[in-house]
């Protein structure tokens, strides 16, 4: 009894009921945007569109998404966390009853790319609401317990969204509409505003005021140290994305056909949702840029194994180590993220942070796919091969992101204290 008390606490306990109510916004968001992940065959099947304007459709969708991340850092900076997390949720379910019902192909694109923006918008402000509200000791496992959330609800995601496929596509827009509105309520009703802002505002014309001004994206954008750790992170989630976008042709070239690579795929979510728990206890006595590097390495052996991999097995045992490697890089990678904004532009920063994996679905895809064509079985290699020289670029950078933190840490000293409110300690 006691190791299963210690087990969680180690796990989640110490944590701000705020969070728990953030965690719990963020699981049913996730398991309730199924809606999209069907779009291109919604397109094709009900509403008779070509494989090209469904593409270009799916597309719109993405290039919503990267404006939206933008936007949402934006306004969590500015209007508040809660209030951006809340017109983001509203407008969703809006637009995916407008969608449910909509039949024109350019107001459909059009709701597309609208969707796309509302549902990037959340995630900095969820990610700054978390760094807000739970003390710097405790936010490995807060981010360990939110990467598992999303990957738990992005699994329970696909179950239902294929069955809701089946039955119904309006269905299908509807129940997502439902989800999100639920999850709306959960944050309008037990989650407060979290950005603190300074009690007594500086004169007009003090230095303060000038440089606060003059901070925003630009500030994002030209933090050197901030922009080496987004550059490494990049290389991440192109090798992550190996999984969903090159993986499957190369299975296919192999005489592997859909229902192996769906194998491959639900081992990979099921060592996550089985051991993403169990992680923090693993990594948190360890340096964080050195857990980035063994994870990144992890990842880059996964891949570069699969230019050797003609079997199922193969495969299996492949995915086995990058899986671990991408649960092992979750947590360290948000606090790294989080401990470099300074924490005025705490939202802003996120969202250049997550503009990464919009621009790494578009790379792996476009440039993996000349690559594979090209050079085969040596496309694997070339992905291992950037995958080791990006864990040992986080040795590199890691004293100097250290020293960094410092630096935003003292002069941060003046910064209110994170809102401690109710503990759920287990």
């Amino acid at each position: 009894m006691h190791a299963l008390r210690r087990g969680w606490h180690d796990t989640a306990g110490g944590l701000p009921a705020t969070f728990w109510y953030l965690w719990a916004g963020l699981l049913i968001n996730r398991a309730g945007a199924f809606a999209m992940l069907f779009l291109s065959l919604y397109l094709t099947d009900a509403r008779g569109a070509s494989e090209s304007v469904a593409g270009t459709v799916v597309g719109a969708y993405g290039a919503g998404g990267a404006a939206g991340v933008l936007l949402g850092g934006v306004l969590a900076d500015r209007w508040g966390r809660r209030a951006t997390l809340l017109a983001a949720h509203l407008a969703t379910v809006a637009l995916m009853v407008a969608l449910a019902f909509s039949r024109p192909l350019l107001l459909i694109a059009a709701l597309s790319a609208l969707v796309g923006v509302v549902h990037s918008m959340p995630s900095p402000a969820f990610v700054a609401a978390i760094v807000d509200v739970v003390p710097a000791e405790r936010r490995s496992r807060a981010f360990n317990l939110q990467f598992w959330a999303f990957n738990l609800g992005m699994a329970v995601a696909s179950l239902l969204a294929g069955v809701l496929a089946e039955a119904s596509f309006t269905a299908l827009f509807l129940v997502d509409a439902a989800a999100t509105l639920t999850a709306a309520a959960v944050i309008g009703w037990k989650v407060p505003e979290t950005l603190r802002r300074a009690a007594t505002p500086a004169p007009a014309d003090s230095p303060q005021v000038g440089r606060s001004r003059r901070q925003g994206l630009h500030t994002a954008l030209t933090d050197r140290t901030f922009l080496v750790f987004v550059g490494l992170t990049f290389v991440l989630a192109v090798l992550t994305l190996q999984t969903s976008t090159i993986m499957p042709l190369a299975m296919r070239a192999d005489g592997l056909g859909p229902s192996a690579y769906g194998v491959v795929v639900a081992l990979g979510g099921a060592l996550i949702v089985l051991g993403q728990l169990f992680v923090p206890r693993l990594i948190d006595r360890h340096r964080k840029d050195v857990v980035l590097a063994v994870s990144t390495a992890l990842l880059a052996i996964g891949f570069g194994v699969l230019a050797v991999a003609d079997e199922l097995g193969v495969y299996l045992g492949a995915a086995v180590v990058w899986t671990v490697g991408s649960m092992l890089a979750a947590p360290p990678n948000a606090q790294i993220n989080a401990d470099l904004a300074p924490p005025h532009l705490r939202a802003r920063y996120q969202s250049v942070f997550y503009l990464t994996f919009p621009a790494a679905a578009f790379v792996a895809p476009t440039l993996g796919g000349v690559s594979l064509q090209h050079l085969g079985d040596r496309h694997w290699l070339i992905v291992g091969g950037l995958g080791l020289l990006a864990a040992l670029g986080h040795l590199l950078a890691g004293p100097s992101r250290d020293r960094h933190v410092a630096a935003l840490r003292r002069a941060a000293g003046r910064e209110p204290a994170p809102r401690v409110d109710r503990v759920q300690t287990g």
